[in-house]
């Protein structure tokens, strides 16, 4: 018996000792087609895993030339690897939030929205009713709603009902006198929308901050929650970083909490949202950097959204003479804050419209940063830029930061908005990426879907998923294939000071990757957007 058990202790020991040795590894993958993303664009057949990250990638031959030992062999048996996808733009928090709300996206009239919201309140019975996603320019009637029906609906119950670029909300007469917002009501930057002289429960912009100050804390647990189911979303789209614009200091901290508890995987580069508070705290403190969490960069809005005109442009709407939209802070307070930011190793991260707004943010970049490579601050969505604009884009002081499904989201209407001129310098992305030599692809979801294969098919087809327009919508800014893959992937790390870490497939970088059935860069464009995940891996571990 004594013999027994020391000859199983000491295989255990062998054991132990055999994977400490330096061929040992967690898993080595065969028989794959993997698509590295590195500089040569170049592709692999074989990789192996240590420690979360990639140990060795190449040919089979070159791999077994390493003679490496793993209990963990994987037959990919052809199938397509990427490295992790990184969603440069979205908002993770808020989409999980969403989830816990009346779901409005898709309503194609008003009415729609209203027994989506008497349905939802019939379910849940809340004290407050929240929801997001109605667009008016779905609807035949495309004009803005009134609080009429609304108020009618739930004379006794606050509802607030965000449009799905979050820059308007439709609010009944409950919300509005909870948040004390009347006719005589003072703001600046947007619009409390009057009509002869009555509010109509639109608000535009800074205003609805009046409302969402009333709105009930949700409970930590329902924060949790929210994180939880974003995250199972998000991985079942092969996403491994997602880049979420905007974010409060508790938020931040809950999310650190949950990732060293093991419980949230997603990695997450946090835009820090511009506030007095969390400016002084996070620019005292300093970058925030671990393994899963990356907070160096703070968030700014300069203008509203096209959708709602409340985006800011040189010259009037084409669509409503004498309308401008609006810059959401001064120009003084602006500069002001950019130059507080400059002075820290903070990344600018600034939501930018219309072509005013634009140049407004583009020029301060410029001279602040002139002196200052490798700062990498972005410009989000740079949505519409004029011609003598682009310059000021490069590739280490001033990114481009782009979402492609907006795109085409918005070419229904976007060129009635602002003329067949300005649509020239309008998503604009391979003007954009001639400039600057790299271009950071996101969503902004749940503005729109989560799903990344509707960004890699909108920057390269410029269509909708029937196939409109024939040609694609001002196709001579498509991109290709790769550069798309790139924008999802590398250059979306560069734009995160992270292009060393992850991004792609190469030895000593992070084992984020997604296992697809299709050719991704050679099948037909048209399928992309129906796309399946076989599998997603974080720091090497399965996590879908």
């Amino acid at each position: 018996m004594k013999k027994f058990f020391f000859l199983a202790a000491a295989f255990v020991l062998l054991s132990c000792q055999n994977k400490d040795a330096d061929n040992y590894v967690d898993a080595i993958y065969t028989n794959g087609n993997i698509y590295t993303v590195d500089n040569d664009f170049s592709t692999a057949t074989a990789m192996a895993v240590k420690d979360g990250k990639v140990f060795a990638i190449g040919t089979q031959e070159e791999i077994d030339a390493l003679n490496l030992k793993s209990d963990d062999m994987i037959d990919l048996e052809g199938q397509f690897v990427y490295p992790g996808l990184i969603d440069a733009h979205c908002h993770f928090y808020r989409f999980g939030e969403q989830l816990q709300q009346v779901d409005l996206v898709g309503t194609t009239s008003y009415q729609e929205v209203l027994d989506r919201v008497s349905a939802f309140q019939e379910k849940n019975n809340k004290s407050y009713i929240i929801g997001r996603g109605w667009d008016q320019n779905d609807w035949e009637e495309k004009e803005y709603p009134t609080k009429k029906e609304l108020s009618e609906l739930f004379p006794d119950t606050p509802v607030a009902l965000t449009r799905i670029d979050g820059h308007a909300m439709i609010v009944n007469q409950a919300a509005l006198d909870l948040a004390a917002v009347n006719e005589e009501t003072m703001f600046s930057g947007g619009d409390i929308e009057q009509i002869d002289g009555q509010l109509t429960g639109i608000l535009v912009d800074n205003p609805m901050e009046l409302i969402e100050k009333t709105f009930p804390a949700a409970s930590r647990q329902a924060d949790i929650e929210a994180l939880i189911d974003a995250q199972e979303i998000n991985f079942s789209y092969g996403l491994t970083t997602v880049d979420d614009a905007g974010l409060n200091r508790e938020t931040i901290e809950l999310i650190d909490s949950l990732q060293q508890a093991g419980t949230l995987k997603m990695k997450i580069y946090a835009m820090v949202s511009n506030t007095p508070e969390n400016l002084d705290y996070y620019l005292d403190k300093g970058i925030v950097k671990t393994d899963r969490l990356n907070v160096r960069s703070i968030k700014f809005y300069a203008d509203g959204a096209l959708g709602s005109r409340g985006a800011a442009m040189k010259e009037s709407y084409s669509d409503r003479e004498n309308h401008f939209g609006a810059l959401l802070s001064s120009v003084e307070d602006f500069k002001k804050t950019a130059e507080r930011i400059a002075g820290t190793d903070y990344q600018m991260n600034t939501h930018a419209i219309g072509d005013s707004a634009n140049v407004v943010v583009l020029k301060t970049y410029r001279e602040l940063l002139n002196d200052m490579p490798n700062r990498r601050w972005r410009v989000e969505h740079a949505q519409i830029i004029s011609p003598a604009d682009f310059e000021y884009f490069d590739t280490d002081r001033i990114l481009p930061s782009v979402q492609p499904t907006h795109a085409t989201s918005d070419m229904y209407w976007a060129e009635d908005r602002v003329g067949e001129e300005r649509i020239k310098g309008a998503y604009a992305y391979q003007k954009l990426l001639d400039q600057s030599g790299m271009l950071a692809l996101g969503t902004d979801y749940p503005v729109e879907q989560v799903n990344p294969f509707l960004t890699f098919y909108a920057a390269v087809a410029r269509q909708d998923t029937s196939g409109f327009p024939e040609g694609g919508f001002n196709p001579q800014d498509a991109i290709s294939r790769e550069d798309a893959l790139r924008g999802m992937t590398i250059w979306a790390a560069y734009s995160n000071f992270e292009e060393d870490e992850k991004g792609s497939l190469e030895k000593g970088k992070a084992a984020d990757f997604m296992i697809l059935q299709e050719d991704l860069i050679n099948m037909a464009i048209q399928d992309v957007p129906n796309l399946k995940v076989k599998a997603t891996y974080v720091n090497g571990e399965k996590v879908y």
